[in-house]
């Protein structure tokens, strides 16, 4: 899978990520760092790209605003340091499929999960 790092995700999910195999692109450093949510969301359907973000915001209107996109998963914990992120993405990677991804926002808050369409699983 491919996946493109907000700036608010830890960094260390691009090493962690491509050893599992994935491609990671990140916005930081590069002309592209302080992009607009709708530039980020573009930017990341021209790449192919699943956003990992903790901004709420993208969970609340993208799946009002676009009905086909790479997908969305957003982290949105009380205490969002680095490794309560990092926990919460291993547990999406080993819960759920890629195509579950496709057209669909997840968001994972500290006890509970929830995806817009719905998901049929109990995660």
């Amino acid at each position: 899978m491919r996946f493109l790092l907000d700036e608010n995700f830890p960094k260390s999910a691009t090493t962690w990520l491509s050893e599992l195999g994935h491609e990671v692109l990140d916005v930081r450093g590069s002309e592209r760092e302080g992009m607009t949510d709708n530039e980020l969301f573009s930017h990341a359907q021209d790449a192919g790209a699943i956003i990992l973000t903790t901004d709420r915001d993208f969970f609340h209107t993208v799946p009002h605003l676009f009905k086909q996109h790479e997908g969305v998963l957003v982290i949105a914990l009380r205490q969002p340091n680095r490794k309560n992120i990092m926990g919460k993405l291993a547990w999406a990677m080993g819960h759920f499929r890629p195509s579950e991804f496709t057209n669909r926002v997840i968001q994972l808050r500290d006890t509970t999960w929830i995806a817009v369409p719905p998901l049929n699983h109990p995660g």
